[in-house]
């Protein structure tokens, strides 16, 4: 098959593209893989009741999701730097084959500790799939005509968000909770084939220097630490406890000598230089924030209806589909919009202000509001995170010079993935802490035990004044948790305003070999 750069560069040209259909392909062959990396935790979830069931091990149940985002989180920056050192395709398959490895030793597991431990692996792998599919996209299409894709990944989050837990549910009760696993082969299997059968990148020259082994050591130790923090802060243990202290003076110390040894390093881990750029550093902050606001949304959004509004938990990812397919169009719109006219500054701007207004919306809702009402706040917040999920990639992708494809995508992707742990942790403790403050206050705390995760059986099976309690305490609780989100969002609408219009690359000139830096924006843009 010709190969797929010339695609690109046709396109970048503004010639006709002969070799689209083959670009178009291998985009089919990376959504695959990155629907393996979006359905995984939402099928797994699904399934952990029963995976209790068999195996025991109740006390370790959090490990088993805690295990797969550490080693994910852990392993991001890493697979984009031996991306852009020897080269994206080769590195992109062994994620994919690790990931399948993982899939395949965690629905064999045993016992709680080999899951686990099987599930590690799994995450390890998963950490290159998001980054390798955002860094080959970067390669093979320039910035001005990527946004036609955009749609497309957006696309794939619905479809993962919906039909996660669906999927998860009718292969656990009619497979078993091990096929939940292994329901990721046949999958990994097309895109494996497809991606060495039709990639052709440009070969990479392998860098001289060696890998940057103490600064992803640092890196890998400060990543866990802000993890675990987020994770068992308010939870496992109290905020003030011991245990977090010392997590988090050990996250602190390790970044701080991170930053330091990446000063140093022949190829740092993360090239500091890139975050001179102020586009480029402002798309981190953006996506924090947006990283923040959508997973604290996705976890909150179902349990108010199921909860307040009575919602089947059985569907619970179609509670979430006004703001998914708001997310999705706006998306589409938004990508059609750059590739016609290279512009783009409006977009994080318009995005940002739609989150802050979606977010302040939904924290009106209270035990009166109709499934309606509460569909339309979620349509704005969807809008909102529509113009910003993929424009922060695409332009700190343009901010970079091609031989940082690789750890521009990887770091981008890390700060979502650090925002969302943030905000599930910092929302997740406000409202826990409202909804058993409202219910000690109207008498009901033994119903909070659970840190409000009762369904709707349950519900009804509460004293009246006891349900009605705890209906006004969810929707408190959600109300402080979405307050506080709306002003985080804030600070994502202000880095917006500084955002500079700097030309897509591709508009005039053909794309150069990944191998081959490429001038990055202005001067005027460094900080």
């Amino acid at each position: 098959m010709a190969d797929l750069k010339k695609a690109a560069d046709s396109t970048a040209s503004g010639k006709p593209e002969p070799q689209a259909r083959s670009v178009r392909v291998v985009i089919l062959a990376l959504m695959i893989a990155m629907l393996l990396a979006m359905l995984d935790n939402l099928i797994v979830g699904t399934a952990m009741p029963t995976i209790v069931g068999d195996l025991g091990g109740l006390e370790h149940l959090s490990w088993v999701v805690t295990s797969y985002t550490l080693a994910t989180a852990a392993s991001t920056p890493i697979w984009g730097k031996l991306g852009d050192m020897y080269g994206r395709k080769g590195i992109f398959l062994t994620s994919i084959v690790i990931f399948l490895i993982g899939s395949v030793l965690s629905g064999m597991a045993q016992d709680m500790s080999q899951l686990i431990g099987f599930r590690a692996i799994q995450g390890l792998g998963a950490g290159g799939l998001m980054v390798g599919v955002m860094a080959i996209i970067g390669d093979l299409v320039p910035p001005r005509e990527r946004g036609k894709y955009q749609g497309m990944m957006a696309g794939v989050m619905a479809i993962a968000m919906i039909g996660g837990p669906l999927v998860g549910g009718t292969i656990t009760d009619h497979l078993g909770w091990r096929w939940s696993f292994y329901i990721n082969l046949p999958l990994g299997a097309v895109a494996l084939a497809m991606v060495t059968a039709v990639l052709h990148l440009p070969k990479t020259q392998r860098r001289k220097a060696k890998v940057d082994y103490l600064g992803a050591g640092l890196l890998t130790v400060g990543i866990t630490a802000i993890v675990l923090v987020t994770t068992w802060g308010g939870t496992e243990y109290a905020w003030s406890s011991a245990v977090i202290m010392e997590l988090i003076a050990v996250g602190v110390a390790s970044l701080v000598g991170f930053v330091f040894v990446e000063t140093k390093a022949a190829e740092p881990i993360i090239p500091l230089h890139i975050f001179r750029n102020l586009n480029f550093t402002l798309m981190s902050v953006i996506g924090f924030m947006a990283g923040f606001v959508m997973f604290g949304a996705v976890l909150f959004l179902p349990l108010f209806q199921q909860t307040v509004q009575g919602a089947s938990a059985t569907n619970s990812g179609l509670l979430l589909l006004p703001m998914l397919l708001a997310m999705m169009i706006v998306s589409l719109i938004a990508g059609r919009v750059t590739t016609s006219t290279g512009k783009y500054k409006i977009f994080p701007i318009v995005g940002s202000a739609l989150m802050v207004a979606g977010l302040f919306l939904l924290a009106q809702m209270d035990t009166s509001t109709s499934e309606f009402t509460s569909g339309i706040y979620m349509a704005v917040l969807g809008a909102g995170m529509g113009f910003l999920m993929q424009i922060t990639m695409l332009v700190a992708q343009n901010s970079v010079e091609l031989k940082d494809m690789g750890v521009a995508s990887s770091a981008t992707t890390l700060f979502r993935t650090l925002g969302s742990s943030f905000g599930v942790a910092i929302m997740g403790a406000l409202f826990t802490g409202k909804v058993q403050d409202e219910m000690a206050a109207r008498g009901g705390g033994g119903a909070t035990e659970k840190s409000a995760q009762l369904d709707a059986a349950s519900l009804a099976k509460l004293p009246d004044p006891v349900r009605e309690a705890y209906e006004f305490a969810v929707a408190s609780g959600t109300h402080i948790a979405f307050l506080v989100g709306g002003s985080v969002a804030v600070l994502a609408l202000v880095a917006a305003l500084f955002v500079k219009e700097v030309p897509l690359r591709g508009a005039a000139a053909p794309a150069a070999p990944v191998d081959e830096p490429t001038p990055t924006a202005k001067e005027s843009q460094t900080v």
